[in-house]
């Protein structure tokens, strides 16, 4: 085994990590903005590590700039889906829980 196979696995491997904890986010947590949260969060971050972990892999050739702009497409555009799903939830009227809390006087 390679060095970058190792450092391949190693990504791969901690953006599953990231991913299946997105996943059990959604099915355990009890609010729509708390799964969300969950979501916005360690799913960028898993789905980044498991492209870079495939760039590594893959070394450099004809394909590694198409993984390299899906990258970027997912750094840039799941942050913004999962905030356009929030603030759509929001201007539908469901708050979030502890929106309709007092302020401490």
């Amino acid at each position: 085994m390679t060095a970058s196979t190792v450092l391949a696995i190693a990504l791969i491997s901690v953006g599953v990590v990231f991913l299946a904890t997105s996943a059990l986010g959604v099915l355990r947590l009890p609010t729509f903005y708390a799964r969300t949260h969950a979501v916005g969060k360690s799913e960028t971050v898993g789905a980044i590590f498991v492209i870079a972990g495939l760039i590594v892999e893959h070394g450099w050739d004809t394909g590694t700039p198409e993984l390299v702009l899906i990258l970027l497409f997912a750094f840039l555009a799941n942050p913004v889906a999962v905030h356009a799903m929030a603030r759509a939830e929001h201007q539908l009227g469901d708050a979030p829980a502890d929106a309709d809390a007092e302020e401490p006087s």
